[in-house]
């Protein structure tokens, strides 16, 4: 959410903005805020006004009643009995107006970063960097979950008959390598000072709405009926959430938390066939970071955490990309992102296993993250980056490394979390 002040003073910045995120639809907001922030103004300064005109007539009244000016003193009363109605009756207004003001701040989007390709979706996002050499192999790789049920690891048609499409059980070698990945994510982002974390998974209202656009929640969140509590669809969700509504001393930051947690998501739509499979799926598994830092220091964090990810799946001898997100596919409250997509020898392209955001000061606006620094307080900056996260990570891992005789080669990194197995072999 920016800084109503902000909006006040720079009107065209904020609709030229929404122009280059392509959300023209939104352009009236700008003047809606403005002339609402503009009577809650009014309405506070005329609310001021009365209560100063009550205390100083309050004491006219004392002193009318002392010199015995009772009649005189009752008509000044009921004077201020209509400046009391008055007052609640603008009180009442002020509410109404704050209320309409915050929810049309909420929809306007973030100042994205000018260095922030201008594009209307993700078609138009642009590769950075790669990082290791996609090699095809000569030799046929499989469906990713042709190659688990080789290895007796998956089980899609019991999940469907236990809970529907979009789950899975995970069996054997395959489940154990799950488990590997996210451990072995968990240690290299320990080993690289993070704090690890395993947060609540699910998070209340005020908490969703802070960290997330509307849109975002309605198609991701899953509401636990009857309470005011939200399955996470990431567990960013609930590690920002843990400095709500903190003042925090300067130079206790910045904070760097990593954290463990399943994840929830409706997963809204229609998708091809190579998102089927465990490739969009409802529920998963995952290892994410974030960073809660000092304005001047996010711009530094945000090229760290990315490069986190690169590193970690470099690691593991999978290729992979940077690429910039254009403006038309960056969610409302972000400043900039860069996803990382691991190569497919089967599919001969990248495809996406994380995601690296700068929010700037909007989650930090709406939940009220406050930085108590030298010259007064001001909010902190926000980040957050997936780590890893299996299932979808194991499509790359498993085609990466799968071998003509149709075993899978278990990179060094790794060994120590599968029991030193080298390979993991067809049953």
């Amino acid at each position: 959410m920016l800084d109503i002040k902000f909006v006040r003073e720079n009107p065209e910045i904020v609709k030229q903005n929404i122009r280059n995120k392509f959300q023209d639809s939104k352009l009236p907001l700008v003047d809606e805020v403005i002339a609402l922030d503009r009577e809650n103004r009014d309405i506070k300064g005329e609310v001021e006004a009365l209560r100063a005109k009550r205390n100083r007539v309050s004491k006219e009244i004392g002193k009318l009643m002392k010199e015995g000016k009772r009649d005189e003193a009752e008509s000044v009363k009921a004077e201020m009995a209509d400046d009391a109605r008055k007052i609640d009756e603008l009180s009442a207004r002020e509410t109404e107006v704050e209320e309409e003001l915050l929810k049309k701040m909420m929809i306007i989007p973030n100042i994205i970063d000018p260095s922030v390709p201008i594009g209307k979706d993700d078609s138009e996002n642009v590769e950075v960097q790669r990082y290791g050499e996609p090699v095809v192999p000569d030799f046929e790789i499989p469906y990713h979950t042709d190659i688990m049920e080789s290895f007796n690891g998956i089980d899609l048609d019991a999940a469907r008959k236990v809970a529907g499409n979009g789950f899975y059980y995970l069996m054997g070698d395959i489940a154990r390598l799950h488990s590997a990945v996210i451990s072995y994510a968990r240690d290299f982002m320990i080993n690289r000072g993070f704090t690890y974390c395993v947060p609540p998974f699910m998070i209340r209202s005020n908490v969703v709405t802070g960290v997330m656009s509307f849109a975002e929640m309605d198609s991701m969140m899953y509401k636990i009926e009857g309470e005011d509590l939200y399955l996470i669809g990431t567990s960013e969700h609930s590690m920002i959430g843990k400095f709500i509504d903190t003042l925090n001393p300067e130079d206790s930051l910045p904070y760097t938390l990593t954290s463990y947690s399943p994840c929830f998501r409706k997963e809204k739509g229609a998708h091809g066939i190579e998102e089927r499979g465990v490739y969009r799926i409802h529920q998963f598994e995952k290892q994410e970071m974030i960073v809660i830092c000092k304005p001047e220091d996010s711009k530094m964090w945000f090229d760290k955490l990315w490069q986190n990810t690169v590193d970690l799946f470099r690691s593991m001898d999978i290729p992979v990309r940077t690429l910039e997100c254009c403006s038309g596919d960056l969610a409302d409250l972000k400043v900039k992102s860069i996803d990382v997509e691991a190569w497919s020898p089967r599919q001969k392209k990248y495809f996406e296993v994380g995601s690296c955001s700068n929010l700037g000061d909007a989650q930090a606006r709406r939940l009220k993250i406050r930085v108590r620094g030298e010259n007064g307080n001001y909010f902190a900056h926000t980040l957050n980056n997936t780590v890893v996260a299996p299932p979808r990570m194991l499509i790359a891992f498993l085609e990466n490394n799968l071998q003509e005789d149709g075993s899978v080669r278990i990179p060094e990194v790794l060994q120590p979390y599968m029991g030193g197995q080298k390979l993991i072999e067809k049953k």
